[in-house]
């Protein structure tokens, strides 16, 4: 069964009649969104693009209930993200669907949601080299890349980054400015998994790079579910395993109405 990715873009930056726009479409003609999507496409994956700026914000129920990764992409537009849709994500992680965010995405409600930390970084954008650096060599994310592989052009990512203890480092990258950035990192949140992929400025072809577009088609795989869904909310969801003898005090008391409202 292909596992479904659905491929998320604020889709600010490719449209307009401003020159960045327009050189923006140069390599990205349809979007950010649809370029990953053309890139890392295959046969076990079923891939829908979708932006911001679509009905319910690219991501209504009947979407997102039938996505097993979700794939983001954001920059300038990460307040104009209905918080309502980050409580969704929110809960569809939790219950086992995958998260990669990309990029200027470490700033999205939804990744710092997850990680509960600022998600800070230092950056500079002179265009200076990338080198990427496999870390883990026996990751699912990092099969078929070569030891290390260059982005001629990038924004520098540099530490220190803001997120929690319990990253896994994959990817580790050194520019040609000097510095070192923890540059694919992953994450576990409930049942869900979460993998966070730093290139892919906006202003260079980062995104039709082919080893780029493979980590990203790894990490679709990697990161779908394989846990059962889980119950995030429920009454009464774990029944004993064993006979309770104990007399509970609340008998006489309806104690449904109390869970419905904290819910």
């Amino acid at each position: 069964m292909a596992i479904k990715v659905t491929v998320w873009n604020e889709y600010v930056h490719e449209v307009g009649d401003s020159a960045a726009a327009k050189y923006i479409r140069q390599f990205y003609p349809n979007g950010i969104h649809n370029a990953i999507k053309e890139n890392i496409a295959a046969d076990d994956l079923e891939i829908r693009a979708v932006s911001l700026q679509d009905p319910d914000q690219g991501l209504p129920d009947d979407v997102l209930n039938d996505t097993d990764v979700l794939v983001w992409w954001g920059h300038c537009a990460h307040h104009q993200v209905e918080d309502a849709l980050v409580d969704r994500i929110q809960q569809r992680i939790l219950q086992g669907m995958g998260l990669i965010v990309l990029h200027s995405g470490h700033y999205s409600k939804i990744f710092k949601r997850m990680m509960g930390t600022s998600c800070s970084l230092r950056w500079r954008e002179i265009g200076e080299k990338e080198r990427v650096w496999v870390v883990d060599k026996q990751h699912p994310i990092t099969q078929g890349i070569p030891d290390s592989f260059v982005v001629p052009n990038t924004e520098m990512y540099g530490e220190p980054f803001g997120i929690p203890n319990d990253a896994h480092d994959v990817f580790i990258s050194w520019y040609e400015g000097g510095n070192v950035f923890r540059s694919g990192v992953t994450f576990q949140r409930g049942a869900g998994k979460i993998f966070y992929f730093s290139p892919g400025h906006e202003t260079f072809p980062i995104y039709n790079n082919p080893n780029v577009a493979k980590v990203i088609q790894n990490a679709c795989r990697w990161a779908a579910a394989t846990l059962p869904p889980q119950k995030t909310n429920c009454w009464d969801c774990d029944p004993p395993t064993e006979t309770v003898t104990t007399e509970n005090p609340l008998n006489k008391l309806d104690t449904h109405a109390l869970h419905e409202k904290a819910e």
